[in-house]
């Protein structure tokens, strides 16, 4: 799990949604402060320094859509949504503003501390080494496949034969998460949660179409991989040698 270092503020002005972010973000060995407005929230932000803000979409005064804009301006801090907006426009909105993830309520526990715990990673990659106790601790932090040059501490992906291939986001994540643990399968519950999806909506074919995706820009050969290989009843494996691995 990530540690204790990491301090949650959350700003929700229902009482008992509160108390139970904040049982929730306790449970996971992290720090939760709550707040119930912008302005509450904007004063604690001056006071100290967190990684990650959930915001209530609907706060009194200043919306939480408004206050994740202004946040976004000054900070690269972790946002997540957290909203009863049932309208896919307005997620859409939030995350194109301002928000790294959203979560909509009613949510079950595992898909908020699931979507935080992807948002923490992918923007402090220094929090990486600190998952759960049974992955690998000696991660790299930049690998070659074939033409292509990842770079994980930065997130940059270059494919010296294409300069103008690009990964998505989703794609990028992927191979951070196989990264984590080379030549070791990692089975599609677990990217699935490390991506932060909703795992009672989502299935195992959304990350066999991902993986696919991810070998036809990377792969020579898509049909016969030799980076992303499966593993039958296991899930995938990112195969690198380990000298070709630095970090």
């Amino acid at each position: 799990m990530l540690n204790e270092r990491i301090s949650i503020l959350i700003v929700e002005d229902d009482p008992d949604m509160a108390e139970l972010i904040s049982d929730l973000v306790e449970a996971e060995g992290w720090q939760p402060v709550a707040v119930r407005s912008a302005e509450d929230a904007a004063g604690r932000l001056a006071e100290r320094a967190f990684d990650l803000v959930l915001v209530d979409h609907n706060l009194p005064g200043m919306s939480g859509r408004v206050f994740a804009q202004k946040l976004r301006s000054t900070t690269d801090i972790g946002i997540v949504m957290v909203t009863a907006a049932g309208s896919a426009a307005e997620r859409v909105l939030g995350l194109e503003t301002a928000a790294d993830d959203y979560v909509v309520k009613p949510f079950e526990p595992i898909e908020l501390t699931a979507r935080i715990k992807a948002v923490l990673r992918r923007l402090h990659p220094a929090l990486k080494g600190e998952r759960d106790p049974l992955t690998v601790h000696h991660e790299p932090t930049a690998l070659r496949l074939g033409d292509w040059v990842i770079d994980l501490v930065n997130r940059k992906a270059v494919c010296t034969s294409h300069p103008s291939r690009t990964l998505t986001s989703s794609e990028f994540s992927l191979l951070e998460i196989l990264a984590a643990t080379p030549n070791e399968p990692v089975s599609r519950t677990t990217i699935l949660e490390q991506l932060g999806a909703e795992t009672d909506r989502l299935i195992d074919r959304n990350v066999d179409v991902l993986v696919l995706r991810l070998r036809r820009k990377i792969e020579r050969n898509p049909d016969l991989p030799q980076h992303i290989k499966t593993r039958r009843g296991k899930g995938y494996i990112l195969h690198q040698d380990p000298a070709r691995l630095t970090g």
